[in-house]
């Protein structure tokens, strides 16, 4: 199930770089439109407005892949909040399709397995302290 988690981490990277690329190329477009705002004669409003919703859209999806490059790389490094906040992402992934919907699928496949939730399982230090002991 290792195996399994290493995958889904390097997919939810995968993920989030797309995301962020994505964002970032909304935010070429935004200034595309501001460009053709004000250099255009009449009213500006339409060209503003889609700047406007370009740079929104740009946010959340610089915001999504950000979260899912996150979770990508604490699922590779087994910590626990990666499996949560993974787990959280898979909720609103399993909307976007057709990828996001088999990412969550897979997602809910190899972290709710009982192999793969004692890889995330956190050690108190005094149980830490009796497992070197023993």
């Amino acid at each position: 199930m290792k195996s399994h988690v290493n995958l889904l981490g390097i997919l939810q990277l995968t993920w989030g770089g797309m995301g962020l690329l994505l964002g970032a190329s909304l935010l070429l477009l935004a200034g595309g439109a501001t460009a053709i705002a004000r250099t255009t004669s009449g009213d500006p409003f339409t060209a503003g407005f889609t700047a406007l919703l370009f740079v929104v859209f740009a946010s959340a999806l610089a915001l999504g892949g950000w979260a899912n490059a996150w979770v990508g790389r604490a699922l590779r490094q087994h910590r626990a909040p990666g499996r949560t906040g993974a787990l959280m992402l898979a909720v609103l992934n399993l909307f976007v399709l057709p990828f996001g919907t088999a990412l969550a699928i897979y997602t809910f496949w190899v972290l709710l397995h009982n192999d793969a939730r004692a890889l995330f399982v956190v050690m108190d230090d005094a149980d830490h302290a009796d497992k070197t002991l023993a």
